[in-house]
């Protein structure tokens, strides 16, 4: 992890510590989390001091998969490189490397997000899930029919 992001996280564990503690020591929420220089909703508010009450403080580490901040110029240039070079890399693949290399955990749901926005992704050529596709079928008696297939419809028609 860069120095700079670890002295983020642990400027963000002191900051939601503070709240915390001003809120059980009965300072409204909006007091505390001006007091924590923090900028959070009321109901993150709450429920982080509910997590610190029920969970300990294990709840004020950054626990998030894939938030986009982990994916900084340095790994985003290795991803895109990684990817260019070997189209068909699936994501699993392309998340153990980073974890690996950069030390950074990812989520597939996150990586193949960031690979479709960056025309990356490992799913080229194949058909979507719904869409539709179109079959030339023989009958037993001759005839020749077209399908049309869908993952909810099945419409066949004569074709003659």
């Amino acid at each position: 992890m860069e120095s700079k992001e670890k002295l983020d996280h642990e400027h963000d564990r002191g900051a939601k510590t503070h709240l915390v503690r001003l809120m059980q020591e009965g300072y409204p929420w909006h007091k505390a989390v001006a007091a924590a220089g923090l900028q959070i909703s009321r109901s993150t508010a709450y429920r982080l001091v509910q997590s610190v009450q029920s969970r300990g403080e294990v709840a004020l580490l950054d626990e998030r998969h894939g938030h986009p901040t982990k994916l900084r110029e340095a790994v985003l240039q290795w991803l895109v490189a990684t990817c260019r070079a070997n189209s068909q890399m699936p994501s699993c693949e392309v998340q153990a490397a980073l974890q690996e290399q950069f030390d950074t955990s990812v989520s597939i749901g996150h990586l193949n997000r960031v690979r479709a926005q960056l025309g990356i992704g490992n799913h080229v050529g194949r058909s979507k899930k719904n869409s539709n596709q179109s079959l030339h079928l023989l009958t037993p008696n001759g005839r020749m029919v077209q399908a049309l297939c869908s993952s909810s419809l099945l419409l066949i028609r004569l074709v003659c």
